[in-house]
């Protein structure tokens, strides 16, 4: 014999759940602590712009995934903007662009960052599984796994301010990669938010969804743990 399903969760319970997640977002990590304290050098910026460009360039290829396994015309409507938001179009640059300006801004050549050169194995792992997160699951859950936006645009703007204190060097337009998600982030969270609670509606894709979220935020501190490994690593040591 087989128990009776589980109960769905209520509309604001299954939100409880998600944003409780907050807890173990990447916001406190070590390495953003040094950051935000401007206990990092000119080589350890270099390190993690050029580490935080493969997520970036891969987030347009997730997104892409996620948009193949929707068979929702509306829900892709509305999710393909994120491709554009990073990837950019003719005459408008994107998120890339203004990555690529904060990396070239902490002493990096394009090509340098573009070869991938000094990615970490580490963060490469963590990026390809949440690309592949988002190939094999059903598009729910990949939606899911991306509600780190909700906690996101608080840490921006203590970045902000924490890199324009400590990091005066770096050219003016350096941080517009962080001052433009400021302004999208929060309404992507809340529509995001909205698809979620929508489009979950039993247990099984709730608790699944739940735990997307969860893996991501696994995704993000395992980037973060590679490239702190790095930075304090003694010199000479491999």
């Amino acid at each position: 014999m087989t128990g009776a399903p589980a109960e769905v969760l209520g509309r604001e319970e299954f939100r409880s759940r998600l944003e409780s997640l907050s807890a173990r977002y990447w916001d406190d990590h070590p390495f953003h602590r040094s950051l935000h304290e401007g206990a990092l050098r000119k080589e350890d910026l270099q390190l993690w712009a050029a580490n935080r460009w493969y997520y970036q360039r891969m987030l347009p290829r997730k997104d892409a995934a996620i948009l193949s396994n929707c068979p929702d015309r509306e829900v892709r409507r509305q999710w393909v903007t994120r491709v554009i938001h990073h990837d950019g179009q003719p005459g408008q640059e994107g998120g890339l662009d203004r990555w690529l300006r904060l990396a070239e801004a902490t002493g990096l050549d394009e090509e340098t960052v573009r070869s991938e050169r000094l990615l970490l194995p580490g963060v490469r792992f963590a990026v390809d599984a949440y690309v592949e997160f988002a190939r094999r699951r059903p598009w729910q859950e990949a939606v899911a796994s991306g509600l780190t936006e909700m906690f996101a645009p608080g840490l921006m703007r203590r970045r902000v301010l924490a890199m324009r204190e400590h990091y005066p060097w770096l050219d003016g337009g350096a941080l517009d990669y962080f001052l433009t998600r400021i302004e999208v982030t929060g309404p992507e969270g809340a529509a995001t938010l909205e698809l979620v609670l929508d489009h979950c509606r039993d247990r099984r894709s709730q608790e699944a969804a739940v735990s997307a979220l969860a893996f991501k935020c696994e995704v993000l501190n395992a980037m973060l743990d590679s490239i702190d490994h790095a930075v304090r690593r003694p010199a000479g040591t491999s």
